[in-house]
């Protein structure tokens, strides 16, 4: 009842803050403060778009200002040509702002980090210099002349003013739904561990390239207004580094990542940039707001590097928490094995009797290191096959060139019936191949539930617009999480866990993808030994349920306790196959890896020879 009331509560005051600033125009007639929310709309809208690209999905943007430009030039050049009011044709400046962050998604499509930053920065200038060099088209250097407005002059600003609040109102609202979304989950995903999140399946190109026209649409629209109010473009304003930098240092300043982060600072920064224009005026204005927002923005980084929103948030949870106990860290395992959540494995369309990986003359080189060599192994359907050897033996590696992490240098891996080594990440992931890691690689800014959820077995548009909170996908997260033990930790952030925790959550990560495979890194791996045998018990009942498992694991009794058949690699290449038993009673094997005193313990096999 309390989230409930909660709830309402939020809703109330965000419903009277709108209706505040709908009241604001008819209210208080002052011009001054009608400018100054205009600017704080066009800031707020540019800011909140800034946030889909870089708070959400990680590729910070110093050049988001120049869909503002592209926007605002889009409706000037196209009202003119067809004598229309720059209003009709907002919609097509947004379109056009799509469009151009296509492309730019289209350039960078593999670039990241400060490369990205210098793309976006260059993008700024570029377009920039388009528009003063095309001068039949834009005017140049000298501008363009929006329409003359032509409504009554009483009502002063406000069509320009109701525009503006209305963009931003529709922009929080699809920043709301993409958080709320599985495009959300998978941006903040691509943000925390872009690799793995291709290998659950989040198609990074189409969620990236998706987030770039978000983040853009409504800038554009905003642009073309803004531009209409100002009644002339000039590229040096319209191209402004500065509002790049204003925009970054609202949402850092309010918080990246969150809805209304960007707002709040916008609704900060803005005044005082009044502020600072009023105070230095003058021959260098520019170049001294450059340094003052600059260094805000730096202050801000160093010293209140989540933002305003994210701390305030954690403040009050502490309070409210504080003395209570929390799940984290409490013992996970119950005296019964829950039921086994029911599998989707997509039906062989292969003989039943064919293996479902067959690994044939694999080899891998790095150079002149052959790390992989010739190998050559299969794992039966419905088993549990293990792969074992010392280290350096090329295990990693094989399981890198199973999930696609690396290509094969030569050789053919062939999984249910067709061709994998051709494949990207992504689509063996969709063919129903899924992998744990040794070091559990969790994404730290979600929750558990959402990393559960963020894991994806296909691709399609619809399925990105379903909530990551609630219905059938999240339905399912809680019955996969209840199975591997961590049911009421489900609000919890994936950070705050321990490493046992982290690799049941990572198992249930992989279950939500419905895999025919599931490829196992070292389970047992720094985990105590009352997890690892309930890990060996939900290993051996998902595979009476039918899931196909291959294990990496140097814990002997472990791995031979539960798989059947065992593969040894020793060099790159296979050394032995065969049963428990065999292999460890096989010289090769003892005298490679186990060991010439190495007994098989039957206790531990449990009948598994």
């Amino acid at each position: 009842m309390s989230a409930l009331t909660s709830r309402l509560g939020r809703r109330a005051l965000l419903a009277a803050g709108v209706a505040l600033l709908a009241a604001f125009p008819v209210l208080n007639g002052s011009i001054y403060y009608q400018n100054m929310l205009i600017l704080t709309f066009v800031l707020a809208i540019l800011a909140s778009g800034w946030n889909i690209m870089s708070g959400y999905t990680g590729y910070v943007s110093l050049g988001h200002c120049a869909f503002i430009g592209i926007g605002a030039y889009t409706a000037g050049i196209l009202s003119r040509e067809w004598g229309v009011s720059p209003f009709l044709v907002a919609p097509l400046g947004g379109v056009t702002a799509a469009f151009a962050a296509l492309l730019l998604g289209f350039v960078t499509r593999r670039t990241r980090g400060a490369a990205f930053v210098i793309v976006s920065f260059a993008l700024l200038e570029l377009t920039g210099l388009v528009v003063r060099n095309f001068k039949s088209l834009t005017g140049g250097s000298a501008g363009l002349l929006m329409p003359i407005p032509t409504w009554d002059v009483s009502r002063q600003d406000w069509p320009f003013y109701y525009a503006l609040l209305a963009l931003l109102i529709l922009s929080v609202a699809l920043t709301a739904w993409i958080a709320r979304s599985k495009l959300g989950v998978g941006l903040i995903a691509i943000r925390d561990d872009e690799d793995k999140a291709a290998g659950i399946g989040v198609t990074t190109s189409a969620h990236k390239a998706l987030a770039f026209m978000a983040s853009t649409v409504f800038v554009g629209m905003a642009g073309a207004i803004y531009g209409y109010y100002l009644s002339s473009l000039d590229p040096s304003a319209m191209f402004d580094i500065v509002l790049s930098v204003e925009a970054v240092l609202a949402a850092m300043l309010g918080g990246r990542g969150t809805v209304w982060g960007p707002i709040l600072g916008a609704f900060i920064l803005e005044p005082l940039a009044e502020v600072t224009d009023t105070q230095m005026g003058g021959a260098n204005a520019g170049a001294l707001r450059l340094i003052f927002f600059g260094g805000l923005l730096l202050a801000v980084v160093l010293l209140l590097p989540r933002g305003i929103i994210p701390q305030i948030t954690t403040m009050v949870q502490a309070r409210r928490t504080r003395g209570q106990s929390s799940p984290v860290g409490s013992r996970l395992l119950g005296a019964d094995l829950p039921a086994t959540p029911a599998l989707r494995c997509p039906q062989p369309t292969d003989s039943g009797d064919a293996p479902l990986l067959q690994i044939t003359d694999v080899t891998k080189k790095f150079g002149a290191l052959t790390a992989v060599d010739k190998c050559s192994m299969e794992v039966p359907r419905g088993s549990i096959s293990a792969l074992i050897g010392p280290n350096g033996s090329g295990k990693t590696t094989l399981f890198n060139l199973i999930d696609g992490t690396y290509r094969v240098s030569s050789g053919r891996i062939h999984f249910a019936g067709q061709r994998l080594d051709n494949m990207g990440r992504t689509r063996r992931t969709f063919a129903g191949v899924a992998r744990t890691y040794q070091l559990p690689r969790l994404f730290e800014s979600l929750s558990v539930l959402h990393n559960v959820t963020a894991a994806s077995g296909e691709f399609s548009l619809l399925g990105l617009a379903r909530s990551a909170v609630s219905g059938r996908e999240a339905a399912r997260a809680q019955e996969l999480l209840e199975f591997v033990g961590l049911g009421e930790y489900l609000n919890a952030r994936a950070s705050d866990l321990s490493y046992g925790q982290r690799k049941l959550v990572e198992l249930a990560q992989v279950l939500m993808l419905e895999p025919q495979l599931i490829l196992l890194d070292e389970p047992a791996a720094g985990i105590n030994p009352t997890l690892i045998q309930r890990l060996a018990e939900l290993i051996r009942a998902l595979n009476e349920a039918g899931q196909t498992f291959l294990v990496v694991e140097h814990d002997m009794n472990f791995v031979l306790s539960v798989s059947n058949p065992v593969v040894v690699l020793a060099r790159g290449s296979v050394l032995a196959c065969g049963s428990p038993t065999d292999i460890s009673a096989d010289p090769a094997v003892k005298e490679a890896y186990l060991g010439e005193d190495y007994v098989l313990d039957p206790v531990m096999t449990g009948g598994n020879t």
